[in-house]
């Protein structure tokens, strides 16, 4: 069986955890991003979303520069953390 990517476990985990949000700021070909992730789907918040939901929000040579886990529902204005700033391999953690 092929491995998860990256964005797939994450993608996973929420499904796991439907009362959670993650939030991930990622440097994809030089350029910030964030993306969300809920209920096993991932939006970009600042560039448009792949419409296919095949094509990965994210690559493996993409760097993940921190992750925050929030309750759902989102609100931006007033974003609950469980944790904030979690680097992959603490995420990593949580994943088993």
């Amino acid at each position: 069986m092929m491995s998860l990517s990256r964005i797939q476990q994450l993608e996973q985990y929420t499904i796991k955890n439907p009362q959670e949000v993650l939030l991930i700021t990622v440097n994809i070909e030089e350029e910030m991003d964030q993306l969300m992730i809920f209920k096993g789907f991932s939006s970009s918040l600042m560039r448009p979303t792949e419409f296919d939901p095949d094509v990965p929000m994210l690559s493996e040579k993409d760097e993940i520069i921190s992750i925050d886990r929030m309750r759902s529902p989102y609100n931006p204005n007033h974003p609950n953390y469980i944790e904030k700033g979690l680097t992959w391999e603490q995420m990593e953690r949580l994943l088993d």
